[in-house]
């Protein structure tokens, strides 16, 4: 046990990518911090005086480098390698250390490598040496392989979906790594891997079963001998030999960590088949047939297979085409809010001609050439916005009631004030509003008066099985819907 001060370092490489998706991820795309930028990231940090970060004061935390890139496909190789040096330089600049919080998502690709989080834990340790203690700050999007689970000492995840308690459990994470440095000893963490593979759709929180299942992990961190416990998802738009769903219980008590592994994995993988997508799905055509029916406005409809926050290119074509040649939409009367398509060259020739120009673009579809050749679009741009710092030069173009934003840049719509800035009002002023995304983020799924997700094609398809999966690794739920019933017996790992 120790009362003096401690120095821990901070650090992190987060992204998550989609084997399944044409993009490729470089350096620019990521938005690295250092120093006081770095630390100021952290609520625990920065408001030192609010009495629950009391925990964090009497530590000289280290800042070295964090890089964290919107999802995507595979990160290049010397994107990574760039990243990962100057976290090992720094690290190794820094002085003696009693711990290191890694602030990483979990599912990360490397073009050309596998477990590129396993990989950074493991230059981490080999810098720091087996005496200082790591501890992790996942998404439960991430994977967590025997070797990552095996590199650190401490690692725990969200166990929110949409991720509401980000920040906490990034707090949590560190609370445990100073917990653990003033008790002493390095904590015991009882591991397994469940054979289940889930898109985040069919995993939220809000609904059960992982509504249940997350409520369980808290009850059994409270017990004695436990200091944490968490359950990760896995990342199923990747294929890799990690990519499944785990659990990871930490603390002193051998017995009680494997109990409560044991449990939370069993209550997984008897509750496989009983996870539904966390709204009405069907395919684009009859989600817009039923948002015309319904009385409800706006209805929200999810272009779910090119998610860019999920990990998708943000300029599958495909949604858009079919909106702009659907004749019963055209002739219903409905106004239509599309967001977004990234497409460099059509945001800058929409934003070059003016608003009140009339327009002819070929936009998408370059990047994500599979899902479907560019949609052509004709319309009037009706507002720019030439340097937004996500999405570069924003640009929306009228065509008929359909009011379509394209970006420089891949760019999420996920609050209001995404769609006002462009004078598009998507809680009174539209019929339906079509946004790439999955489950809607907590904003806009309170303005939703009706949603359904369309099984659109793209990097992060709903539909797993067209996706061709090959190296997962073994048989895998619901990949192998008919598979042998798993052991499911978790494994010690001091």
């Amino acid at each position: 046990m120790t009362d003096r001060k401690l120095r821990i370092a901070i650090a992190g490489i987060a992204i998550e990518s989609s084997t399944f998706c044409l993009h490729r991820t470089t350096l620019e795309e990521f938005h690295v911090v250092r120093g006081k930028e770095l630390l100021d990231r952290y609520d625990f940090l920065r408001r030192p005086d609010v009495p629950e970060h009391a925990w964090a004061r009497d530590v000289e935390w280290v800042p070295l480098v964090h890089a964290a890139a919107m999802p995507g496909g595979p990160v290049l190789p010397d994107a990574y390698d760039t990243l990962e040096a100057e976290t090992l330089e720094r690290l190794g600049a820094a002085g003696p250390l009693d711990g290191v919080f890694l602030d990483i998502h979990g599912a990360m690709t490397v073009q050309g490598r596998r477990d590129a989080e396993a990989r950074l834990t493991r230059e981490v340790r080999a810098v720091v040496g087996p005496d200082v203690l790591l501890s992790a700050s996942m998404d439960l999007h991430g994977n967590v392989s025997r070797e990552l689970a095996t590199a650190v000492d401490l690692i725990t995840c969200y166990r929110m979906a949409p991720h509401e308690d980000a920040w906490e459990s990034r707090a949590r994470a560190a609370r445990n790594l100073v917990s653990r440095l003033r008790a002493g000893g390095r904590p015991k963490k009882a591991w397994v891997q469940v054979p289940v593979l889930l898109p985040g759709e069919r995993t939220s929180t809000r609904v059960d079963p992982a509504k249940s299942i997350y409520a369980r992990v808290p009850q059994v961190e409270a017990q004695a001998g436990v200091l944490d416990a968490a359950v990760w998802v896995g990342y199923v738009w990747a294929d890799e030999p990690r990519n499944r769903a785990a659990v990871v219980v930490s603390g002193d008590d051998e017995e009680t960590l494997l109990a409560g592994a044991r449990e939370l994995a069993r209550s997984y993988w008897d509750a496989r088949a009983d996870f539904g997508l966390a709204a009405p799905s069907a395919p684009l055509a009859e989600c817009v047939r039923a948002a015309l029916a319904s009385p409800q406005r706006p209805f929200y409809i999810s272009d779910s297979g090119d998610n860019p926050t999920a990990g998708g290119a943000g300029d599958a074509s495909y949604a858009l085409r079919e909106l702009l040649a659907d004749g019963d939409l055209a002739a219903s009367g409905a106004t239509v809010i599309y967001a977004s398509i990234a497409d460099a060259d059509s945001a800058r020739a929409a934003a070059a001609a003016g608003v009140g120009a009339t327009v002819s673009l070929s936009v998408g579809g370059k990047i994500d050439t599979a899902s479907a050749p560019p949609a052509e679009l004709t319309g009037t741009v009706t507002a720019v916005v030439p340097d937004d710092p996500r999405g570069g030069v924003l640009a929306v173009v009228a065509a008929g009631a359909i009011s379509v934003i394209i970006t420089e840049r891949r760019r999420p719509f996920h609050d209001e004030v995404d769609f006002t800035r462009l004078g598009l009002d998507p809680r009174h002023g539209a019929d339906l509003v079509v946004v790439k995304i999955g489950y809607l983020q907590p904003e806009l799924f309170e303005m939703s008066a009706g949603w359904m997700l369309a099984l659109t094609p793209g990097g992060v398809d709903q539909d797993l099985l067209r996706l061709g999966h090959h190296d997962l690794d073994g048989p895998v739920y619901p990949f192998q819907p008919l598979m042998d019933p798993p052991a499911l017996e978790p494994e010690l790992i001091p």
